[in-house]
């Protein structure tokens, strides 16, 4: 066993001494920020102490082994360090490194263990958000690189702050909040008891109250009594009309007869998504070549494999945005990042009660971003 300690002012160019010189299957075996002894105790600066180890007599099936990092939580095999005669310095190092060695062998130990317990913490409390391993991994990664060339104390509510700025970065790129559109039939579209209907009488009351914008309700889901009753409700209250399309011939008689109002909402049938008779048959109701447009609504109670699920059965449509009913039913916020990052969608609204006109909040990263780390306890 070849061991061997590195100096360098940064993570990043101290691993790539240790790859210059030990090659890709080093093993980190600690890493520490230690002072430089500086000029009669002034102008000292952080460095990064590294102590790597490699077996030169490694077979080769090991190594391809090794290259295998996976999101588990894989044990760390014995390192076994004969003692050699040398100097003092060489027993003591030897020493430490039986030391860290009976440390890790423990615990259990993974990948993401090799961060400073800060980040350790953020990376734990993303994953219990639910946030995917590999955003989470990106995410702390970067954090990483900021820990190491920040020349002070670094506390967690500095943590906090840079993880806020990293999560924000990972959702600029899409929309967020209500957009404007030149289109006036706007379709919502989703699972069953995701809360469609009262998540349209909001959206009905916010453009009636705060846009004085003329509004009429045409409801496609015929194929529940309750649903119907429940949006002609909605209409009586907010003094707006409201037709029931059975069918395709219906639709297009409702919307020439709304064709003088600014916008018309249509709450379609809830239904099982996952098969795809549904979806073709929706798709026969809606001619996205005219003034139609589409927001697909889902719970943020369901799991995300399956919210995944869901938004791949509506790829054929051009979805505009997302809405996430129910935050106010779930801790667990990870999934809206997922949501963004792998399917390249910004969230127009959530929903958090039942309240009409209430509980209709705006999408903003802002907003999701304080949702996520909301509940993270750094003490």
């Amino acid at each position: 066993m070849k061991v061997k300690k590195y100096k360098a002012p940064t993570m990043p160019e101290a691993m790539n001494q240790i790859r210059k010189e030990l090659g890709s299957d080093a093993v980190i075996l600690n890493s520490k920020v230690v002072k430089s002894k500086g000029l009669f105790g002034f102008f000292q600066k952080n460095n990064i102490e590294v102590i790597a180890a490699i077996d030169p007599h490694l077979p080769k099936e090991r190594k391809e082994k090794q290259k295998e990092v996976t999101a588990s939580h894989p044990q760390v095999k014995e390192i076994k360090i004969p003692v050699p005669a040398g100097t003092d310095a060489n027993h003591e190092l030897l020493n430490e490194i039986k030391r860290l060695r009976n440390s890790i062998e423990n615990q259990n130990y993974t990948v993401s263990n090799s961060y400073p317990e800060t980040i350790q913490k953020v990376y734990d409390y993303l994953l219990e958000q639910e946030v995917k391993v590999p955003f989470a991994k990106q995410i702390c990664e970067r954090l990483l690189e900021k820990y190491y060339r920040f020349e002070k104390q670094v506390d967690t509510l500095l943590i906090k702050e840079w993880l806020k700025e990293e999560l924000e970065k990972e959702l600029t790129p899409f929309s967020y909040g209500k957009q404007e559109t030149i289109k006036k039939v706007i379709h919502f579209v989703g699972p069953t008891g995701v809360g469609k209907t009262t998540t349209i009488a909001k959206i009905a009351a916010e453009a009636i109250m705060d846009e004085n914008k003329k509004v009429a309700l045409i409801t496609m889901d015929t194929y529940r009594i309750g649903a119907i009753d429940q949006l002609k409700t909605y209409g009586k209250i907010l003094n707006i009309p409201m037709e029931v399309a059975y069918n395709y011939e219906d639709f297009v008689e409702a919307k020439k007869k709304f064709k003088d109002f600014d916008v018309i909402l249509v709450d379609t049938a809830g239904r099982n998504y996952k098969q795809i008779e549904f979806i073709n048959q929706l798709s026969k109701n809606i001619d996205f070549q005219t003034d139609d447009e589409m927001y697909l609504v889902l719970s943020s109670t369901t799991r995300y494999k399956e919210l995944k699920e869901i938004f791949h059965q509506f790829t054929k449509f051009p979805i505009k945005q997302i809405i996430l009913t129910k935050i106010d039913e779930t801790t667990e916020f990870g999934s809206i990042v997922n949501l963004a990052k792998e399917c390249q969608v910004g969230i127009a609204y959530m929903t958090n009660g039942q309240n009409v006109p209430d509980d209709l909040i705006e999408g903003s990263i802002d907003k999701i971003v304080n949702l996520l780390i909301g509940g993270w306890n750094h003490d």
